[in-house]
């Protein structure tokens, strides 16, 4: 295990009726920018809860609506320019990963003196951020306790992430009950985006991080578990609290730091993403098996058989052969996340439809995935997303 700094300074309310907590963001002023997404928050009712504790606590909100999924630069400046304009005092995000995204990078933007794309471009010229609050109502990225942030320019077809401990959020709202309306679509993205997480960090070269690794392995089986009883069962508070945590802890740091090599599924699927807008836990969901399977060796077997062993129960006993055990697990996470889970099962089935690009998104992917735990060149990438075609 390597040597590591573990901060995570992030104030947790989780249950139900947390959002009433929102009246402690009064330390940090009193004017905040509320960003969202679309209308489901409206619908639901939240929208006017939030306004309502706010409004008790004395802030006054000027807000960013339209986040988009894959959140725009465009979506980004247009919140730093409100925050400059309003002199606001902090940012809070009501929805999902991508709406905490784009407020990380608007809370950064509105402290920089330049444009906010050169943020996403070098995490490093983040030096500052306007506190951040969360009411989460999506489980998936873990945005809600962690320090990254990903957006995306569609005009240079360009995603990319970025990092500063000051977007760690000030406090974050887990309510599970506002994720019974997530629908199946995205509670199946969703829980493939947090084991996807996980499975980064898992696959490691670095030795002696058992507690790392029992972490992950305790994450995945709760994602295993609770997914499919969250898809028949929408309002299964159990099922919804135990993927909302787990989502959380996935990227936090808690199985990463000390451990972890460098991710290569995130930056392969960020280029599916630039190019051809899809869901990310989607593609995170295409690519995991196609690349387990093009990395599998007798190199790797081993961590691949105890993958198939603590996390699918596969072969308790050890009386198989790893590779054997390796593919069967591998197979297992095939038949989760494509049947059990019923998401697309290849690139063909979320709308890609040609391999015109899987050139230089390979190249892209490739810079981007360097000291990953396989080394994978351009031409290995390019040979996943065809296995993934």
């Amino acid at each position: 295990m390597y040597s590591f700094c573990f901060h995570v300074p992030t104030r947790i309310w989780f249950g139900k009726d947390t959002v009433s907590h929102l009246s402690e963001m009064r330390q940090s002023g009193t004017k905040a920018l509320l960003v969202y997404g679309g209308g489901s928050i409206k619908r639901s009712g939240l929208y006017d809860r939030v306004l309502a504790v706010l409004s008790d606590a004395g802030i006054s909100v000027t807000e960013l609506a339209g986040v988009e999924p894959n959140p725009r630069i465009e979506t980004v400046r247009k919140g730093v320019q409100l925050c400059r304009d309003g002199r606001i005092d902090m940012v809070l995000a009501v929805g999902g990963g991508s709406t905490i995204d784009c407020a990380k990078v608007v809370a950064a933007g509105a402290k920089y003196d330049g444009d906010a794309w050169d943020l996403v471009l070098d995490g490093s010229k983040i030096q500052a951020a306007l506190p951040i609050y969360t009411v989460l109502t999506l489980s998936a990225t873990g945005s809600e306790m962690d320090k990254f942030a990903v957006i995306s320019d569609m005009t240079k077809n360009e995603k990319w992430g970025t990092a500063a401990d000051c977007l760690k959020p000030t406090m974050s709202v887990l309510d599970p009950t506002l994720t019974y309306t997530v629908s199946k679509k995205q509670t199946a993205a969703g829980t493939a985006d947090m084991m996807s997480h996980t499975m980064e960090n898992y696959f490691t070269r670095e030795t002696g991080a058992d507690v790392q690794q029992g972490f992950a392995e305790v994450i995945l089986r709760t994602a295993i578990k609770y997914g499919p009883i969250a898809l028949a069962q929408p309002d299964n508070y159990d099922a919804r609290a135990n993927l909302m945590w787990a989502a959380s802890h996935a990227i936090n740091g808690l199985v990463s730091e000390g451990s972890a090599n460098a991710w290569c599924i995130h930056p392969m699927e960020h280029e599916l993403s630039a190019f051809y807008d899809i869901t990310h836990g989607q593609g995170l969901a295409i690519l995991t098996p196609a690349w387990m399977e093009y990395v599998l060796s007798d190199n790797t077997k081993g961590m691949f058989a105890k993958f198939g062993r603590n996390v699918f129960g596969i072969d308790p006993l050890h009386q198989e052969d790893d590779l054997a055990v390796a593919k069967k697990g591998i197979a297992a996470l095939r038949t989760f996340f494509f049947e059990t889970m019923e998401m697309p099962a290849n690139l063909r089935a979320v709308g890609i439809t040609e391999k015109s690009k899987f050139d230089i998104m390979a190249e892209k992917a490739a810079k981007g995935s360097v000291g990953s735990y396989v080394p994978l060149t351009k031409n290995d990438i390019k040979a996943i997303y065809e296995k993934a075609f």
